[in-house]
């Protein structure tokens, strides 16, 4: 089982964790990571773009000249696609991103995700993370100190205002619930910033 140390907010070493190898400590599997990263950002997009075609455009209903005898090609509408104001031809439509992916790949993934950052190096755990006040200074100090400068994501084991307040106009700095993390977020933050009671729930949760 990988062993990992754990830190208090000043950055000591105070103990070590034993991490579960069944989640911590498998070899990634790239695949059901880049499907559940896929699946994450098209389920983010609106699907909300939109063209008129010919029979939504305004005008268009009287024939512009008659059919045969003018020399002109034979038309029928001022707003068909070749026409200048007229419809779109095959233009998107609103329409939905959003497609499933079964639970033992997501598991797979979640799994995999959060291997690569023990494999990396990049996981932190801390003993707790505790806040007297409202101080964004305070939560950049003691991310300073564990080596989590730039990008990270803090995994919490239960809502903390403070924390999440403190930490909330730091950029690159996201804070997340056990119940709250997903695949994208975790590889997209360069460290992985997580309380030792956050990680027995992920062990829990994902056993």
């Amino acid at each position: 089982m990988p062993n990992i140390k754990v830190m208090d907010m000043t950055g000591n070493e105070v103990s070590t964790i034993e991490l579960s190898d069944a989640i911590f400590g498998i070899t990634p599997n790239v695949p059901a990571m880049h499907t559940m990263v896929v699946n994450y950002l098209a389920n983010q997009r609106q699907g909300t773009q939109s063209t008129l075609t010919r029979t939504e455009v305004s005008g268009g209903g009287r024939k512009p000249w008659r059919q045969k005898g003018t020399g002109h090609a034979r038309q029928g509408s001022t707003r068909a696609p070749q026409w200048t104001h007229g419809g779109v031809a095959l233009g998107p439509k609103p329409r939905t991103y959003r497609f499933t992916v079964n639970k033992k790949l997501k598991r797979l993934a979640m799994k995999s995700a959060l291997s690569s950052k023990v494999l990396s190096g990049d996981m932190i755990v801390l003993d707790n993370i505790t806040m007297n006040d409202y101080k964004t200074k305070d939560m950049v100090k003691m991310l300073g100190a564990v080596g989590a400068q730039g990008k990270a994501l803090i995994v919490m084991p239960e809502v903390d205002a403070k924390v999440i307040k403190s930490a909330a106009n730091i950029p690159g700095v996201k804070t997340a619930l056990v119940n709250t993390i997903n695949v994208y977020d975790i590889l997209n933050y360069d460290k992985f910033v997580v309380v030792k009671d956050a990680v027995a729930k992920i062990e829990e949760v994902y056993a």
